[in-house]
């Protein structure tokens, strides 16, 4: 058995640090994932949304917390990164909606999964910053 210590053990590669795991060792994908899916508001927004479009003052609203700014910038990046889509509806009055693609709708279940772990695993939080008392 191999004992672990402070210092740098002779099978550690001379860049490694004893101790530290790198991301590259998680693989690219799921640290793709967790860096976007873990930006603040981007999990909550596309939870939000998985119950149906949305306008902007809507998801705002849904999305206790969240500055107009920060919305706009966060469902900019969502519809770039191909999850969500805006929808003009032509007026008057002109309406924008936004609404999960295929591929945010493939995420849902994933995001239901890890609601539940965090359920069950994670302390829970104070009610005060539940996001509105609802289930995603």
């Amino acid at each position: 058995m191999k004992e672990v210590t402070g210092t740098r053990s002779a099978d550690q590669g001379n860049d490694d640090r004893a101790g530290q795991h790198h991301p590259a060792a998680c693989g690219g994908a799921l640290t793709s994932a967790f860096r976007f899916l873990g930006k603040r508001w981007n999990g909550i927004i596309l939870a939000t949304l998985q119950h149906g479009p949305l306008g902007f003052a809507e998801l705002r609203r849904a999305v206790e917390g969240i500055s107009d700014s920060v919305l706009s910038e966060r469902l900019t990046e969502l519809s770039a990164a191909g999850l969500t889509l805006r929808e003009v509806e032509p007026g008057p009055p002109v309406t924008v909606r936004y609404r999960l693609t295929p591929a945010g709708e493939a995420l849902m279940p994933t995001l239901e999964e890890l609601a539940t772990w965090a359920a069950r695993h994670l302390p829970k939080t104070p009610p005060a910053t539940q996001h509105g008392g609802r289930r995603c």
